[in-house]
């Protein structure tokens, strides 16, 4: 397992409520040999791991259960978008009667029902793959800060699940994401989409964690998973 860290200051400096989520897709994209001519993307959201690809392909295919994002996805001829949801099976025996060249996924599998399951379905597509996933150590300190536990799995876990079902890399890298003030901090976990928009939190309690918070980052851990 290698474990490797980037730690940068946004601050204000960013566009976009996605920043962690786009180096993700970028760091994935890195890893992908052979430019793919057929890809299927899981959780393919607003089209990151799309507007990456800097080869010529001949079918991008995107699956995502929220219709904004859909309507947020790039568009062409050669890039079709579908409403589904990956915790699905039938999602799964639908998408097996094509052929694809590789299966990708970037920050959207930390959310599977059902994790082993899903992974067992990627399986049966008998392609390579590259994906990422956030981990338990995402907001560690504000889940320590709050008292509360993450509802993600631990890289452990999913290191095990993985190996369970693909001849692939296994890597952990940390992001550190710094804020000029908690308020701006607040912000992002709630319209970056991070959170899934858990609230476990009441007013007067949100309140209180942005008075305690004790520094002025974000921790992020993704796994990345390549096929090797």
């Amino acid at each position: 397992m290698k474990v490797s860290s980037e730690f940068s200051k946004y601050a204000q400096q960013y566009d976009s409520h996605n920043v962690i989520q786009d180096r993700v897709a970028q760091k994935l994209l890195s890893h992908i040999q052979k430019e793919p001519k057929n890809i299927l993307d899981l959780g393919c959201g607003r089209g990151a791991m799309c507007k990456g690809i800097a080869w010529e392909y001949e079918s991008f295919t995107g699956i995502d259960f929220a219709p904004g994002m859909l309507e947020l996805h790039p568009s062409a001829r050669n890039i079709q978008c579908f409403h589904g949801n990956f915790n699905d099976p039938v999602l799964f025996e639908k998408l097996m009667q094509n052929k694809y060249d590789y299966v990708v996924s970037a920050s959207a599998l930390q959310w599977a029902d059902n994790l082993e399951s899903v992974f067992k379905n990627i399986k049966k597509m008998n392609a390579p793959v590259a994906l990422a996933i956030f981990t338990a150590k995402t907001f560690e300190t504000l889940n320590a800060t709050a008292s509360l536990k993450s509802i993600l799995r631990t890289a452990d876990e999913i290191d095990l699940l993985q190996k369970k079902y693909f001849n692939a890399a296994f890597e952990l890298v940390n992001y550190k994401l710094e804020f000029e003030s908690t308020r701006d901090m607040f912000r992002y976990i709630k319209q970056s989409g991070v959170s899934a928009s858990r609230k476990v939190l009441n007013y007067q309690q949100t309140k209180q964690l942005m008075r305690d918070y004790p520094v002025n980052y974000l921790e992020f851990e993704v796994a990345f998973i390549y096929s090797l």
